[in-house]
């Protein structure tokens, strides 16, 4: 009897969800062949798997769907364990050989994957400070997995890392120097994002590759990244997933003396100012109805327009900031899923960079056509799909071999 083929399994935790995919390991590459999602909020439980075996395969249905009859705690063990054995029922998906993780915040001391052991878990969990709304979700599903199958290798890839050889210039603030010693600096998010889509550019566009891009992931999170030749040199987010470009519940780029005001003559406490900051702003706060970029864009409601207008101008605010650090910009790509399928931010996008060159075809910006720039546009302006699970299959088959 032949042996079941090995399966890589990619986690990406969220506050609220688990996105995952499986992959089969074939010739020293890790190829996707299924998608899913557990939805922590969603009840009764259930796992939704979208994919299709590899030919020759009895395919999976789209979607599969599979109960989790585990109760939700917060170490996660029972829902992890039922997750696990829903896998691993349905013969086609072949025998986990090891596990990888999206894990937000690297610090200074990751600046590319790591295989987790005791030490290095050790190390992300310090790291937690630094992003307290995001770690630790990522730390449970490792912790989860560590404590059902021991022998399992676990590799974490870091959301943080892909900007880890900016210039220190760009990664500094205007704080006295102790303070950027003791890791209070500009890191920049999304990372394996932009890992993505450099690679992608590298291989689709490489002439565009090669040059000066300005890449914005605008989904629920949004951020900007400027790369030159394919390597992070700025980003809009900085030292917290609070900063730059307004966001679905976040605030983006703020003033601190708000922060200031707030705790001093308003008399909030810092724990009503971090959640007002990370839940109860950005599209919502601004709309007072939706975070949720489509609801808004149905709204005839004036604030609704005026959630997104602003969304807009500040996307396009950090892009042009962006192409300074830059001397010049070559390509804008969007991506993430307001970038990918909205189509009429990306027009008020591209209409506030008219002034560096940027002219969107509008037809082609309607069929959401992969390249989106006029035969006269001076920059050119792409929508690409990310894959942040395809990078964390990647980098951790690279470090297992």
């Amino acid at each position: 009897m032949s042996r079941p083929p090995q399966v890589l399994l990619a986690l990406n935790a969220g506050s609220s969800s688990v996105k995952l995919a499986l992959y089969r390991i074939e010739s020293g590459q890790a190829r996707a062949f299924a998608h899913g999602l557990l939805d922590l909020q969603r009840q009764p439980l259930a796992l939704v798997l979208h994919g299709a075996g590899a030919p020759g395969e009895r395919p999976l249905a789209n979607p599969v769907q599979w109960p989790i009859a585990a109760p939700i705690t917060d170490d996660l063990h029972e829902v992890v364990d039922s997750l696990l054995a829903a896998l691993e029922a349905h013969g086609e998906l072949g025998e986990i050989a090891a596990a990888g993780h999206r894990v937000v915040h690297g610090g200074s001391e990751f600046h590319g994957p790591v295989r987790i052991d005791a030490a290095t878990l050790a190390a992300i969990d310090a790291l937690t400070p630094l992003a307290p709304l995001h770690q630790h979700h990522s730390l449970r599903l490792i912790r989860a997995l560590r404590h059902l199958r021991p022998r399992l290798a676990q590799c974490a890839s870091f959301d943080t890392a892909f900007h880890a050889h900016q210039d220190p210039l760009a990664r500094r603030f205007a704080l006295p120097r102790e303070l950027d010693a003791q890791g209070i600096r500009r890191y920049g998010f999304h990372g394996l994002s932009y890992a993505f889509i450099a690679r992608q550019l590298a291989a689709r566009h490489p002439a565009l590759g090669a040059g000066r891009v300005v890449a914005a992931h605008l989904g629920n999170g949004a951020s900007l990244c400027a790369m030159s030749n394919g390597r992070s040199v700025d980003s809009s987010m900085g030292f917290s997933t609070l900063d730059g470009v307004p966001m679905g519940t976040r605030c983006g780029a703020l003033d601190a003396g708000v922060v200031l005001h707030l705790l001093q003559q308003r008399g909030m406490s810092a724990h009503d100012v971090e959640d007002l900051l990370y839940h109860r702003s950005g599209l919502l706060g601004v709309s007072g109805s939706s975070a949720d970029v489509r609801s808004l864009e149905a709204s005839a409601e004036p604030a609704a327009r005026e959630a997104l207008d602003l969304f807009a101008l500040r996307v396009a605010g950090e892009a042009a900031r962006l192409a300074t650090t830059l001397g010049g910009l070559d390509a804008l790509v969007f991506t993430a899923g307001v970038g990918e399928h909205d189509a009429r931010l990306r027009a008020a996008v591209a209409a506030r960079l008219a002034w560096l060159g940027a002219e969107i075809d509008p037809g082609a910006n309607a069929r959401h056509a992969e390249l989106l720039h006029s035969a006269a546009s001076r920059v050119a302006l792409l929508v690409l799909a990310t894959d942040e699970e395809q990078v964390i299959a990647d980098e951790s088959l690279a470090l297992l071999g």
